[in-house]
């Protein structure tokens, strides 16, 4: 008996790899249609989540109708940036891109150039969302899944002090249903201080408000200045009212009345009629009496091909099938956010999920984070800095200050520096 078990566990131990690759793979194989009639094969790596089960959805059609067999592969953030970049073996075809890496990938030639396939971005798409796609006048990516940053709060707790979404017009505004809710013995704004990355990205579009940056346009930080310390002071003053969290635990704290505000994004949540929690896009003011200026944070989650790929006849079909505006329409359904005004302005689509409106104004009024391959090393010294400082351990004046000089020694490519 205990030799069958022996030869039971071998046997367990030997399938259970090929068990894991399978349910990574579940979705490669469509069993209403016959391998044999796939005219083509191809690799998709996609970014895990919401934004490749959109893209799921829709590969069953375009396999039916195209006759190419799409593998594929889902990654989390870090993964797939190490896929794409690391792919020796030439494995895919088709990929995800997070914004932050365009300036990487045309440097290192990663990506393939989508005009020189016949493709070209229509008007239908919001016009701030392509600014990232292009280099050296020739496209490179598309904006398929308009990730932006947003307001989210519980629609009880801003009733209780005194405002309505369509009210909240400025920073101040944020500040005082925080404040009330902190006097109440609730918490008021929860901000994401797991990681340095979250704790720059948290911050942005406050520092956009103000009107300030974390560089100029020749990529030089702009980190010791009077717009950057207001905005840290102004960040500051938020952060009193609430507590750091991760992703899970701010959601699930403003969705059952624990806290009253965050930033937060589109794919964390989808909001319907009878939920608690909604969002609504950044005003781009910081005070009342100041001008309004683009402080939506970008995070957009475009798709391309890799430059590498032997099958780029295939992939640029499945790129354009995905694009379509009226492909892009029905992911809406399924938790797609597309950044197209057809997608997004759709009456029908507006009455059954009216937050699109929110969306729509924040990728209108959208930038991207900074163009440069430094940018990791770049947050990971700033984010340590505003640590620093959000603990207590140093003032706002010589955490920027320190944050600066570190930030000027940082090496810049020339593609960094001149972009």
């Amino acid at each position: 008996m205990k030799l069958i078990f022996g030869h039971l566990k071998n046997i367990f131990l030997f399938l259970a790899p090929l068990l894991i690759f399978s349910s990574c793979t579940k979705n490669s194989v469509r069993q209403n249609i016959p391998l044999s009639d796939f005219k083509g094969e191809i690799t998709l790596a996609l970014r895990s989540g919401t934004y490749s089960d959109v893209i799921k959805k829709c590969i069953p059609e375009f396999e039916q109708t195209h006759k190419i067999h799409c593998n594929v592969l889902e990654f989390g953030e870090d993964a797939l940036h190490s896929a794409i970049t690391e792919d020796s073996e030439n494995k895919y075809d088709f990929c995800m891109v997070d914004g932050s890496w365009m300036a990487e990938f045309t440097a290192d030639g990663i990506l393939a150039n989508l005009s020189e396939l016949d493709y070209e971005l229509d008007d239908d798409i919001i016009p701030a969302t392509k600014t990232i796609c292009y280099h050296n006048g020739s496209l490179y990516l598309a904006p398929y899944y308009g990730n932006v940053t947003v307001i989210l709060y519980n629609k009880i707790m801003i009733k209780e002090a005194g405002f309505k979404p369509e009210e909240i017009d400025s920073l101040d505004d944020i500040l005082k249903i925080c404040r009330f809710q902190k006097k109440r013995h609730n918490l008021g704004f929860m901000y994401r201080g797991d990681t340095n990355n979250n704790i720059v990205v948290d911050f942005l579009p406050i520092l956009a408000s103000r009107g300030a940056w974390v560089v100029d346009k020749n990529n030089f930080p702009t980190i010791n200045t009077i717009g950057f310390s207001d905005a840290m002071e102004s960040y500051m003053d938020l952060l009193k009212t609430g507590r750091a969290a991760k992703k899970e635990d701010l959601i699930a704290a403003i969705a059952n009345k624990s806290a009253a505000i965050g930033i937060g994004w589109p794919g964390w949540y989808t909001p319907t009629k009878n939920s608690s929690m909604d969002y609504i896009a950044f005003s781009g003011k910081f005070h009342s009496d100041l001008p309004v200026y683009n402080s939506n944070i970008y995070g957009i989650w475009a798709v391309g091909i890799p430059q590498k790929s032997t099958k780029k006849n295939y992939a640029i079909q499945l790129l354009k099938y995905l694009m379509d505006k009226d492909v892009q329409k029905t992911t809406v359904e399924y938790g797609g956010v597309p950044c197209r005004y057809s997608s997004l302005s759709d009456e029908a689509i507006l009455k059954k999920f009216p937050q699109y409106n929110a969306v729509r104004e924040a990728l209108e009024n959208g930038i991207y984070r900074p163009v440069m391959q430094t940018w990791p090393q770049f947050y990971t010294i700033l984010g340590t800095h505003m640590r620093r400082i959000i603990n207590g351990e140093i003032s706002i004046s010589n955490g920027l200050t320190q944050a600066q000089m570190e930030l000027e020694k940082l090496q810049l490519s020339d593609a960094d520096k001149y972009r």
